[in-house]
């Protein structure tokens, strides 16, 4: 080894950190034309700089943690991720978004101990990081994220919005079904961020009535819950209502949606009185997906999450002149 370069690297510090960087900023075929270097050798620059620069101390201190799954891939490829809220950073990943996957983290990540000191840890309502949890961290709260309650309803509307467009498809005046179909973003946006096109569908669609408008009227009441203006016994008091309208409005997948809700009530009340949710998560998501297509797709989940920690992470990246 010599000073000047990282074992294992046939490149100074300075050019790989160069390298990284820009790596960072735009897609690899870019770097490597601009620095000369074969892509998969930008992509080897990424892992090496990610490993000496991620602290070995960042899981150490965790209290309140988020876990979410995102696609690196088509086919279902998955990473499952770990978010610090304190920091709101990335902090770890591994393939798959299954059980196994997470207790990868509190076995073979966390050091000793430390998984006896978190409190908290906010998901989507999938089963499957509810019992690795359960399993190592039974002391922690679980918290059902309020966005992807919401997100639930959201679905739901749409698919019923699918199903009348389908119907609508059948009669001999097809303009009804045009109307369903370039109707779904003036459903599922809120009201205040409509355009005036989609606030002129949305009034059509309300005086017309039927099941897809209690839809829609079912959405917003269940989005008005989660406003951040109510307190938490009057937000538990409140859902309680709703899943009971949605229970008896005759709708299957508002039906669905209220079982649902119900079954998981104690940890969304759980989430709303310790004010957690998953939105700084999902604002790392959304870098992340820019990550994966600015990339063009990456070849192994290893390099996704090398990169991952590059941007997301606990990590500063600095230009080697810029000290």
């Amino acid at each position: 080894s010599v000073p000047f370069a990282r074992p294992g690297s046939g490149f100074t510090t300075d050019f790989e950190d160069l390298a990284v960087w820009l790596a960072t900023k735009c897609d690899k075929k870019t770097v490597s034309v601009f620095c000369r270097v074969a892509w998969r050798t930008v992509g080897a620059m990424c892992a090496r700089v990610a490993a000496e620069k991620l602290d070995p101390d960042r899981l150490a201190g965790l209290v309140d943690i988020g876990v979410d799954e995102i696609s690196w891939r088509k086919h279902h490829k998955y990473l499952t991720l770990v978010s610090d809220h304190d920091t709101a950073t990335i902090v770890w990943g591994a393939p798959g978004k299954t059980a196994a996957t997470l207790d990868q983290f509190f076995t073979e990540a966390l050091p000793e101990s430390c998984a006896a000191r978190i409190e908290a840890v906010s998901m989507d309502l999938g089963p499957a990081f509810v019992k690795s949890v359960r399993a190592h961290a039974p002391q922690a709260v679980i918290c059902f994220d309020p966005f992807h309650v919401v997100k639930l309803a959201n679905d739901a509307l749409d698919d019923v919005r699918r199903q009348v467009w389908q119907s609508a498809r059948k009669l001999s005046n097809k303009q009804i079904a045009k109307t369903y179909k370039g109707a779904r973003w003036a459903l599922l946006k809120n009201p205040e961020s409509l355009t005036a096109t989609q606030k002129a569908t949305l009034a059509q669609l309300k005086r017309e009535g039927g099941a897809l408008v209690r839809a829609y009227e079912l959405k917003e009441s269940l989005r008005a819950v989660f406003a951040g203006d109510l307190d938490t016994a009057s937000v538990t008091h409140m859902l309680g209502k709703w899943c009971s309208w949605a229970q008896r409005c005759r709708i299957p997948q508002f039906v669905k949606v209220g079982t649902t809700i119900k079954k998981h009530l104690e940890g969304i009340r759980a989430a709303v009185d310790r004010g957690l949710a998953n939105g700084r998560h999902e604002g790392l998501n959304n870098k992340i997906r820019l990550i994966i297509r600015r990339a063009y797709g990456f070849h192994t989940p290893e390099n996704a999450l090398a990169m991952i920690m590059l941007v997301c992470g606990p990590v500063t990246l600095e230009l080697p002149y810029h000290t």
